[in-house]
């Protein structure tokens, strides 16, 4: 990536970089989306979060989000970022950002826990920019789920739709909370993602 020369272009950076910082976001993905150098990106790391950031290798498996929870919530997220991505021209990390802070509203609305960080959100885009995973729609509740690119989906039903026993003793209850929630993947899938009323009414619905 090319050095910043302007002082707008440094703005710039600095404003993406410390979005992501106050995301979450881990050194790694900074230094890859920004132009900033790493001791100035430690600097403002510190200054932001008051405290050093986390050591260690950034997940890398595509495995994590097959499993049922983390599924759902990478599901969800990608949904929005395909239609950010699909309906206005922004950057890639731009659409990244917003569309992990609506996730965060969904949240909110659906009242579950928050179960993809920003750096999990930013390798799940890595890793279908690669083609090593994709979206497949489920052929019941006909939402998009993400799978690897090669498995086989012609009668794929999704998790939401055919629960595991692995979802525990609270399975009924689960189900209960999460009936409606494949509709509202499917709604985001259609753009209403920025629409307050469909979150008000998929917030009834998990609640019905």
């Amino acid at each position: 990536m090319k050095k910043v020369k302007t002082v707008l272009g440094e703005a710039r950076q600095i404003g993406l970089a410390s979005e992501l910082i106050k995301l979450g976001a881990r050194l790694q993905v900074l230094e890859s989306e920004t132009t900033l150098s790493r001791e100035r990106l430690l600097k403002l790391y510190k200054e932001i979060q008051k405290k050093s950031p986390p050591k260690g290798m950034l997940p890398f498996s595509t495995e994590w989000f097959m499993t049922w929870q983390p599924n759902i919530h990478a599901s969800l997220f990608m949904n929005l970022y395909q239609s950010l991505i699909t309906s206005s021209e922004i950057d890639e990390i731009d659409a990244v950002i917003r569309a992990y802070k609506l996730y965060r509203e969904y949240l909110v609305q659906l009242e579950m826990p928050e179960v993809l960080s920003i750096t999990r959100a930013w390798r799940l885009v890595k890793f279908v920019d690669a083609g090593m995973l994709t979206t497949c729609a489920c052929t019941e509740c006909k939402g998009h789920f993400v799978v690897h690119t090669y498995e086989l989906t012609k009668e794929y039903v999704c998790g939401l739709c055919n629960m595991p026993s692995r979802a525990g003793k609270t399975k009924s209850n689960a189900a209960a909370r999460l009936n409606g929630r494949a509709d509202a993947i499917a709604a985001v899938e259609m753009g209403e993602a920025a629409d307050a009323g469909a979150a008000d009414e998929l917030e009834a619905a998990v609640e019905a």
